[in-house]
């Protein structure tokens, strides 16, 4: 029998490990009432639901086979955003169907009735392992969703791993250096970043790749070219602008994802500076719509199949009793060149008034 299919284990546990008695007996209440717990279910104190949340995550608990309702992975977003969330389902799905798993998921984001919590729906369907796509994800729900005994592995964590679960990530540092010297090798020398939130560790990543390439190359990185901004559309446009206006603006930028390169294009549209003649662009991500604007983007392709797969394949393991190792994990990213970089023009960009 295949080690990571749902019968290859019986469902009874190993000596010493903690049981919904013995985590009832600590807590002073009945075991139905720890088991409420586990599966997301109302009518519990919220004190008490603390209480038994905190012994679970102290001692470890971990779900039998028997357990759950069904072979299944659920894949817990923060919210779902479309671009990135069909590559990593299609991953996990690919690594998880021919060993008998069914493929869920679930908006963390999504309004909830007056006294549930966002994990409650999940925990509610009893999965046998849980791949949480931590965007922005609350500390409540993280301690709510590791207090469940599921097996779990975050992927694409904001911040620093949390080394107890495994995680897997892109090569985002090196994603950022190919994408700072594909612009060096054409001449430019006034580079511009827009980057995501310093809290988000992809973020800090992709601009101290970057910087790392410029002060190798005797370029230190301008810190007037530098914007700060989420991963929004708007974001891009409005930090773009900035940057276009500036006295002496940069040639090209590099944009923390294709999204706000997406603005960064708007930005040059109105105020009359053409991609690539006068500026070149750099996104990250590869998102699908990279390939039609106009002109097609050059961006780094972030793998989020290979990133879904990947935290699927650590979930079966975990699912089985298996330690993995390691427990991180980066994936590779790729540069990809299209026709929004260039080299430089000799004459400078500047922005022309009055565009559309």
């Amino acid at each position: 029998m295949d080690p990571a299919s749902p019968g290859a284990k019986n469902g009874r546990r190993r000596r010493n490990e903690v049981t919904v008695a013995t985590i009832a007996q600590l807590a002073g209440v009945t075991p139905p009432t720890v088991s409420k717990v586990l599966n997301g279910r109302s009518g519990i104190a919220v004190e008490t639901r603390d209480r038994i949340e905190a012994l679970l995550r102290e001692h470890g608990y971990r779900r039998t086979e028997t357990a759950t309702a069904s072979p299944s992975v659920e894949v817990a977003f923060y919210g779902l955003e479309s671009y990135l969330a069909m590559g990593i389902l299609r991953g996990v799905e690919q690594a998880v169907r021919d060993h008998g798993y069914a493929v869920g998921f679930t908006d963390l984001q999504a309004p909830v009735p007056a006294g549930r919590r966002a994990a409650d729906r999940l925990l509610a369907r009893r999965p046998t392992g849980i791949i949480a796509v931590n965007s922005v994800f609350r500390a409540r729900q993280y301690e709510q969703l590791t207090a469940s005994g599921i097996p779990m592995v975050v992927l694409d964590p904001t911040g620093e791993p949390i080394h107890s679960i495994p995680s897997v990530g892109a090569a985002n540092w090196s994603g950022g250096i190919s994408a700072t010297r594909h612009l060096l090798d054409l001449g430019h020398r006034r580079i511009g970043v827009i980057t995501g939130p310093m809290d988000y560790l992809c973020a800090r990543a992709r601009l101290d790749a970057c910087r790392g390439v410029l002060d190798a190359a005797g370029l230190p990185l301008d810190p007037a070219l530098v914007r700060h901004g989420r991963f929004h559309f708007d974001d891009g446009l409005e930090l773009g602008r900035q940057l276009l206006e500036l006295p002496e603006p940069p040639t090209a930028i590099l944009c923390g994802d294709d999204l706000q390169a997406l603005g960064v294009y708007e930005a040059a549209r109105r105020i009359g500076v053409r991609i690539p003649d006068r500026l070149s662009v750099v996104g990250f991500d590869d998102i699908e719509i990279t390939k039609w604007c106009g002109p097609p983007m050059t961006t780094v392709r972030q793998p989020f199949f290979e990133m879904g797969a990947t935290a699927a394949r650590m979930v079966l393991q975990l699912a089985v009793g298996e330690a993995v190792e390691p427990a991180r994990v980066e994936v590779a990213t790729q540069l990809v060149v299209r026709a929004s970089t260039a080299a430089p023009t000799a004459r400078p960009v500047r922005p022309v008034r009055g565009g559309a």
